[in-house]
């Protein structure tokens, strides 16, 4: 069993693995072989169906940038069980899944329980020259950038460039 911490970040690490470098965007799950290195780098086992995970992936970044419906994933859930476990503790939902679609199937049940316990955390960047994700852990839930060194610099800097040149102009 994996904590929410640890599922929170296999989420994003599979949101990111479009990121943009030197200018390009780079698919970290484009074949095969890229999809291994990623799975065993995220200690997760080589045999999941790759194409599959990519589908995910596309899936959940379309949903958490507003470009569809979170009904497009009901499709990637096919072959999922549900059973409920009764203890002392109480009830606690054994998900059964083939074994070669357990990351994406955690991925979309993360996404589900961050969307349930915290709405609107789970954000793009708004960085345009970005295309990572990030949980928005501030108090008041108004981050903006993936990260403010980067991203949120880069997005500072430019704004006061464009403002100063606005100013000077006759």
């Amino acid at each position: 069993m994996t904590t929410a911490a640890e599922d929170d970040s296999l989420l994003l690490a599979l949101l990111n693995t479009t990121p943009v470098v030197d200018g390009s965007q780079h698919d970290e799950l484009a074949d095969s072989a890229h999809a291994r290195a990623w799975m065993t780098e995220h200690s997760r086992s080589a045999t999941q169906d790759w194409k599959h995970l990519r589908a995910t992936r596309d899936a959940l970044q379309a949903v958490v940038r507003g470009q569809r419906g979170a009904g497009e994933l009901q499709a990637l859930l096919g072959g999922v069980v549900s059973e409920p476990i009764v203890s002392a503790d109480g009830v606690r939902w054994d998900v059964r899944v083939r074994p070669a679609r357990r990351a994406a199937v955690a991925a979309i049940l993360t996404w589900a329980e961050l969307r349930a316990s915290a709405p609107g955390r789970l954000k793009p960047c708004e960085n345009p020259d970005c295309a990572l994700f990030f949980i928005d852990r501030s108090h008041s839930n108004v981050g903006r950038w993936c990260s403010m060194a980067v991203c949120g610099n880069r997005m500072k800097a430019r704004r006061h460039y464009e403002r100063t040149r606005r100013a000077l102009r006759p």
